[in-house]
């Protein structure tokens, strides 16, 4: 009787790590979809979305013509020069030019020794490599994501203790957050 508990209990669990996720992602993408239409207030579901997604598609466009170049170069420096808003606007337009973009900057991911004596290190992304501006010509800036969190800390690491990884960004970005779990391998698409 135990025996047929224990293996319930298995495909239980089973279940649960198929189900779960697929459900969350199911909700959360129904969430978005009824969130954007209540605020157009259409009739039809999904159109609030798909207006949302042509609009930044044709903003992407847009901005990888010249002439909204210029125009965008031109927004960038009239935020800057409001301070509360420029804190704010600028911060965010650097966290999504670090994933997406042109400008990538957790593309680098590297181990770093973080203690010789125990062997402990840790996965992070180098995210400048040249602080000759500060005087530290030997250091480079590594940021550190948390597991099961979307926040991370960035260190001042001596190039001696980084080495470069031969997986990319995503895949050690994956492997970071879910707390190692996730392993080393692709997804498959």
């Amino acid at each position: 009787m135990k025996a047929i508990a224990t293996q319930i209990a298995r495909y239980f669990f089973n279940g649960t790590l198929f189900i779960v996720p697929l459900v969350a992602t199911v909700y959360f993408i129904v969430a978005a979809f009824q969130w954007l239409d209540t605020r157009i207030e259409l009739p039809y579901p999904g159109v609030g979305f798909a207006i949302i997604f042509t609009a930044i598609t044709l903003f992407g466009y847009l901005t990888s013509n010249f002439a909204f170049r210029t125009f965008s170069t031109w927004f960038d420096q009239l935020i800057n020069k409001i301070p509360l808003v420029k804190l704010v606007y600028s911060s965010i337009k650097d966290l999504m030019a670090a994933f997406v973009g042109e400008k990538k900057k957790f593309d680098k991911p590297v181990l770093v020794t973080i203690n010789k004596e125990n062997t402990l290190h840790r996965i992070g992304f180098v995210t400048q490599s040249d602080l000759s501006e500060l005087g530290l010509h030997d250091m480079v800036v590594v940021y550190f994501p948390q597991s099961y969190a979307v926040a991370g800390d960035h260190f001042l690491v001596s190039k001696d203790n980084v080495k470069p990884l031969n997986i990319s960004g995503p895949v050690a970005m994956k492997f970071i957050v879910s707390g190692g779990v996730s392993g080393f391998k692709e997804a498959v698409s």
